[in-house]
């Protein structure tokens, strides 16, 4: 069952340094792509940072090509066979490479289990322990092409870290579902992980909507930390040509052109502390790094508090089952 207080977290310094990727997957290659994971956490950690947070499905890189063609067997399959498994001697050697630097990895990967593949986060904590595995609510449009729903269990992922508070991920445009944000804002959340793909800035006249660009999705970050009043490590992908000749998506309004990704982290009233498109903006294959202090938190919750003193649940309640169903269930 999840967690709904707000009291109780670890004792820590004030300021917590965290670093959030602005890099480009390795495209369809899970060995290369967990290689340079491990480098990314190993820069992190020489930095000082205590956490690291990745975009979606950083492994082994979002299949660009289903907003294109909804079918393309060869690159399907060497998707599902590229995709990470659970447990595995690959998420062995990233568990191994948090704790080895000391560092919590906020991961986010295509999981495979069997020949199905879903969108999936995971926090490794600092000692090299799994401590949460999720799966996105529901895939949007066209990933139902590839990927599948997750159950009951998605729902509990906020976990209390030590050193860093209590700790949260969605992927996406889950971070337009009302329903969903407010049961992770009951979890008492303090960082957030709001991980996306490769985005490109809007352009007036584009058939493409607003709401997927990289100003759109920097957008639903901020709402997030206003309505939260958590810290948002918004972390974005970068593709380049050469993903896009490789997925064979040039000219598409979505990914079809190479992209300079805005990661950011956002603070609990909704501006952007580090990264963005701001005068200190985020640059492509370089590490965004920032400073937060929790404290802030709880300045933000003394205003507004969704899940305390600002709600009123004699009125309006939410009601779920974090239950995991099975496809075989003996009775």
């Amino acid at each position: 069952m999840a967690d709904r207080s707000h009291g109780g977290h670890h004792t820590m310094s004030s300021t917590i340094k965290v670093a959030v990727t602005n890099h480009e997957p390795a495209w369809l290659d899970l060995p290369a792509g967990v290689a340079k994971t491990i480098a990314l956490i190993t820069e992190a950690s020489s930095h000082g940072c205590k956490l690291i947070a990745f975009p979606e499905t950083w492994l082994i890189g979002y299949p660009a090509w289903i907003w294109t063609r909804p079918v393309d067997f060869d690159l399907s399959v060497k998707y599902v066979q590229n995709s990470l498994r659970i447990p595995s001697p690959e998420m062995d050697s990233l568990c191994a490479a948090a704790a080895d630097n000391a560092i919590a990895v906020a991961l986010a990967f295509s999981e495979r289990r069997g020949d199905s593949v879903f969108i999936a986060q995971a926090l490794i904590d600092a000692t090299g322990k799994l401590r949460m595995n999720r799966r996105k609510m529901k895939p949007t449009h066209m990933e139902r092409t590839i990927f599948g729903d997750a159950s009951g269990d998605c729902l509990s992922d906020v976990v209390d870290v030590a050193g860093l508070g209590k700790v949260g991920a969605l992927s996406c445009w889950e971070h337009i579902q009302p329903l969903l944000k407010f049961h992770q804002f009951s979890q008492g959340e303090q960082i957030h992980v709001a991980a996306w793909p490769a985005l490109n800035v809007f352009e007036e006249g584009s058939p493409g909507f607003w709401s997927m660009s990289t100003e759109g999705c920097l957008a639903l970050s901020q709402a997030y930390a206003v309505e939260s009043g958590a810290f948002v490590l918004s972390a974005m992908t970068v593709i380049s040509e050469k993903a896009i000749e490789m997925m064979g998506t040039k000219g598409s309004p979505i990914m079809g052109a190479p992209n300079q990704s805005y990661s950011a982290v956002i603070g609990p009233d909704g501006r952007i502390l580090a990264g963005g498109p701001g005068k200190a903006k985020s640059e492509n294959e370089k590490l965004l790094i920032a400073d937060i202090d929790l404290s802030e938190c709880t300045k933000a919750k003394t205003f507004a508090d969704a899940c305390g003193h600002y709600s009123r649940p004699d009125l309006l309640w939410l009601g779920c089952d974090e239950s995991k169903k099975e496809i075989v269930r003996t009775v």
